[in-house]
């Protein structure tokens, strides 16, 4: 049996990931590759990949950048099970719509542009109706249910820890004889965060693919991170400004209404508004309410107590057009937070058209940008930068606060790693979901703690498991 790195390889977008065997293949995520728009379109417009020997997909939670171009192996003819989650299939069934309506929208505005400019270059969407076909293959498997997925080939889930519903994926691979364990985190969660469960840690494991986004540095506590946020909405209000918050709009949004709520229960910022600027976060703040089984024990006691950590008296859900276009007008002082995370498409590229040339104003940055996004060129403090292909001066200031960050860091990943061992006979290592440095730290500390073998596969690599 082997592994084939496909997407994420030696980066952190486009996750996908091939187990083998003589009688199977399952492909682990279909990711959506994000970052330089036409690079961007042709590699997810072609999926490098064996569509028609599939015998299942194992999706390890909703994040676009793991499940987005699943439409476009229902558009290339696939029509076997998609399995996941109950809360990773409810999230899916709107992340996915709203993909194609953010590629339906963003293609009509440049084509409109191109119009006016004169060229004959037109954008089209990668998929459309495609999303409701790929949503009938989706098969719910509630964690810690083992189901037999191909021939030889069972899949468990554990609780990941990352966003609502992600999932460790446990693959038991049985080949001439052969038993093995590959246990795949997709992206690994940290423990003692606020909502979700601490991750979960699998026995026996042989194999382990595990992200390594952050394997080169450690995140701040919780006590710094609500510090540093009060600072900066403190000082932007001070001066008159908003602060922008592009956020994903699964976890990560949740996540920073949050804490902005224990703030201001606190007195430690002002009341002001905060607009939740997102139809996508909206919907998926209501499917958290239908997966209690998610919840850690703090917040399960504040859902029965009528504390829904996802309402306050200041914050405002924001779906409809026109709303959206006066907050991006106003010039009052507020808390915009809008999709998407790494600023490449929706409503946020519009908060920022309005206002990054206005000193007053801030970005505030809390999840980590790959390189050739909207988002990363802000992270660099480019005193120049693009939006909807006109370039506009970086005069906002921007503020990065990766305490935020629902990935594991340097110390979660290597903590991770050594308990699985503890539970099992763990051989094999493969870092993938991660940038060439972080996973040359990581790998270079994970052999140092005793692992015998770790590998960081470029793209096409393959692992021979044994």
């Amino acid at each position: 049996m082997e592994i084939e790195f496909v997407g994420a390889a030696q980066t952190v977008t486009g996750s996908m990931h091939l187990v083998r065997t003589k009688h199977a293949t399952v492909l682990l995520d279909c990711g959506m590759y994000q970052g330089r728009r036409h690079e961007s379109f042709e590699r997810n417009k072609h999926l490098p990949l064996p569509i028609r020997e599939l015998s299942a997909v194992v999706l390890s939670h909703a994040h676009i950048d793991h499940s987005g171009a699943i439409p476009m192996l229902a558009k290339n003819g696939y029509a076997r099970p998609i399995y996941a989650t109950p809360a990773t299939r409810d999230l899916c069934a709107v992340m996915l719509r709203d993909a194609a309506a953010i590629q339906a929208s963003d293609a009509r505005y440049l084509n409109r542009r191109a119009d006016k400019a004169g060229s004959d270059d037109v954008i089209e969407a990668l998929y459309d109706d495609d999303v409701v076909e790929a949503l009938s293959h989706f098969v719910s498997v509630p964690y810690k249910t083992s189901i037999p997925v191909a021939r030889g080939i069972e899949v468990t889930f554990l609780d990941a820890g990352h966003v609502l519903g992600s999932a460790i994926t446990i693959l038991d691979v049985e080949e001439d004889g052969k038993k093995r364990r590959i246990v795949f985190t997709g992206d690994l969660g940290r423990a003692n965060r606020p909502i979700l469960r601490d991750p979960e840690v699998p026995e026996g494991a042989d194999v382990l693919i595990t992200e390594s986004t952050y394997g080169d540095r450690r995140h701040d506590g919780v006590e710094k991170m609500e510090e540093d946020l009060a600072a900066v909405v403190n000082r932007t209000v001070k001066r008159g400004g908003k602060v922008l918050v592009p956020s994903f709009a699964l976890e990560r949004a949740q996540e920073v209404i949050f804490y902005l709520k224990q703030l201001i229960m606190k007195e430690k910022i002002p009341h002001v508004p905060v607009y939740v600027d997102s139809p996508l976060t909206v919907k998926i703040t209501d499917i958290f309410k239908l997966h209690p089984e998610c919840f850690d024990t703090e917040t399960r006691a504040l859902l029965r107590g009528n504390h829904s950590p996802f309402e306050f008296a200041d914050l405002r859900y924001i779906e409809d057009v026109e709303a959206s276009k006066a907050v991006s007008s106003g010039s009052e002082p507020s808390i915009v937070i809008s999709a998407s995370g790494m600023c490449e498409a929706g409503r946020i590229l519009h908060h920022l058209r309005t206002s990054i040339e206005d000193e007053k104003n801030t970005v505030m940055i809390v999840g980590f940008q790959a390189q050739h996004t909207l988002g990363r060129r802000l992270v660099e403090k480019r005193s120049r930068v693009k939006i909807f292909g006109v370039e506009r001066d970086l005069r906002a200031e921007v503020v990065v606060l990766n305490g935020f960050s629902a990935h594991a860091d340097q110390r979660d990943l290597l903590d991770y790693a050594a308990q699985v061992k503890r539970q099992g006979k763990l051989r094999q290592i493969a870092l993938v979901h991660g940038e060439p440095r972080p996973q040359k730290v990581l790998r270079e500390l994970l052999l140092g703690g005793g692992h015998e073998q770790v590998v960081a596969p470029a793209p096409g690599d393959k692992l021979q498991v044994f």
